[in-house]
């Protein structure tokens, strides 16, 4: 049955306006309403397109606590990822998918955070607290429940929900965990105890990270994007409701995109650190220039140049030119085949 009233709305921001243009012209082709989400309180939709790939999904869930609306991740180039399936130039094959309403949709937990006392955005991926200076050591004590698991000094300590799992927790020797497993993994960052190991815990738990303490201030880094100052504590739990992904491939399931990122770890282990740093950080941050690389990574230019050189040639990142600007380029994870 067709759906002929479906409405759709469009989140985006910055680049992505010539990619909005796109996709409003597919939609109004096939005859179905759209509109565009803003900072203000949107009236309701069917579903909600989000442009900008895994990041721009991210950010769409971070500042929307009680959307109800499934949403449909779009990158623009061809890097398609774990929360974003479908690339830009295949969208108009699937509109009549989402006309008909025709497609599954996955549940996907967040985590509810506190700072302090204080909430913050709820988080897809992972909460890390570290020292605010890398390579130095902090002491915290874990509680499950309220029940203390350990008191530890290391880096630092990573909450993660299961789509986080195969990210940075995983760079970190977390085990991978599939999507649909009702659980949170804790992994301590390079612990003094030779013994500590990750632990998986209900995902009803509640979680806090006490006592923390380093020589110089602590940080919370949410999704691998924004750094909170933390005094003392970080309290974690499920947050409600969760957010709500249109798969529309039904041959491109969590476990396939799964799989593909187990081959690339383990091609990842012969790489040098430098190639590992800027794929981690073009996951997380989208396509950049090389001078925005060297600033976020705090490389020399030099070194980021090489470690581009390499992954261009093994195929992991592409170049390309940037909408904003014809003489710069910029570079993108490339779709694992």
């Amino acid at each position: 049955m067709i759906h002929s009233s479906v409405q759709i709305g469009i989140y985006g921001s910055g680049t992505a306006e010539s990619a909005a243009k796109t996709v409003r012209k597919i939609l109004d082709d096939s005859g179905i309403k759209s509109f565009p989400i803003g900072k203000s309180k949107n009236r309701e939709s069917d579903c909600v397109i989000v442009l900008g790939g895994d990041k721009g999904v991210r950010n769409y869930f971070h500042r929307t606590f009680d959307s109800v609306s499934p949403v449909l991740g779009i990158s623009e180039g061809e890097a398609s990822g774990f929360l974003a399936q479908v690339e830009l130039r295949e969208f108009s094959a699937y509109v009549n998918i989402l006309k008909k309403q025709n497609y599954a949709i996955e549940e996907v937990p967040r985590l509810g955070v506190k700072i302090d006392g204080k909430n913050v955005y709820p988080v897809l991926n992972d909460v890390a607290v570290f020292s605010s200076k890398s390579a130095m050591l902090m002491e915290h004590t874990l509680r499950v429940n309220g029940d203390e698991v350990w008191h530890d000094n290391s880096d630092g300590i990573i909450v993660s929900t299961p789509i986080g799992s195969s990210a940075y927790s995983m760079s970190a020797g977390g085990p991978v965990l599939f999507q649909d497993s009702a659980v949170f993994e804790i992994i301590s960052v390079n612990s003094l105890d030779v013994t500590r190991r990750p632990i998986i815990v209900s995902n009803k738990s509640s979680i806090e990270i006490d006592d923390i303490y380093a020589r110089l201030h602590c940080e919370a880094i949410l999704d691998g994007l924004d750094r909170y100052k933390v005094t003392k504590i970080v309290e974690c739990s499920q947050f409600f409701p969760p957010a709500k992904i249109i798969r529309l491939k039904k041959d491109s399931t969590a476990i396939s995109a799964l799989a593909k990122k187990v081959h690339l770890a383990e091609e990842l282990l012969s790489m040098p650190p430098s190639s590992k740093l800027l794929l981690k950080t073009l996951e997380y941050e989208g396509a950049l220039t090389q001078k925005d690389l060297a600033n976020k990574t705090l490389l020399p230019d030099r070194t980021v140049r090489l470690a581009l050189s390499h992954l261009l040639k093994k195929g992991y990142v592409k170049k390309k030119i940037s909408i904003r600007d014809a003489r710069q380029k910029i570079y993108e994870i490339s779709k694992i085949e």
